[in-house]
């Protein structure tokens, strides 16, 4: 059974940091490319990160470049997603994704045709 699980969410003040990880079961790391979406209540879902298990390539959305990073370990088949300089703006929950695709940008920007989903991690940023 495929599953990925989400885990390092909290609250945190402004400013602060957190780091997010995504474990993955019952399939390879290196077989797809893993996004990070969050979603805040009433507001659409927005791709966030994502990289890419074919090239290493990786996007970030304008409204986290230069504060988030991403990255994976393939031994323990996990993507981390450290996020830095945190704004009450990311206050949302935060869902991994994996799929087939071959670059990093198409599967956060269409953020659709995406097959495994995990359950969320809810970050909250606030004084």
């Amino acid at each position: 059974q495929l599953q990925l699980v989400e885990s390092g969410g909290g609250s945190v003040q402004p400013g602060g940091s957190l780091r997010l990880s995504c474990t993955l079961s019952g399939f390879s790391l290196r077989s797809y490319t893993i996004g990070w979406f969050r979603q805040a209540p009433g507001s659409e879902r927005e791709g966030v990160s994502c990289i890419s298990s074919r090239t290493g390539d990786t996007f970030y959305s304008d409204s986290v470049l230069g504060r988030f990073g991403i990255s994976r370990d393939n031994a323990k088949n996990t993507v981390f997603l450290q996020m830095n300089s945190l704004k009450p703006g990311d206050t949302a929950t935060y869902y991994c994704a994996a799929e087939r695709f071959s670059y990093a940008q198409p599967m956060c920007i269409r953020g659709s045709d995406i097959n495994y989903w995990g359950k969320g991690t809810l970050v909250t940023v606030s004084s």
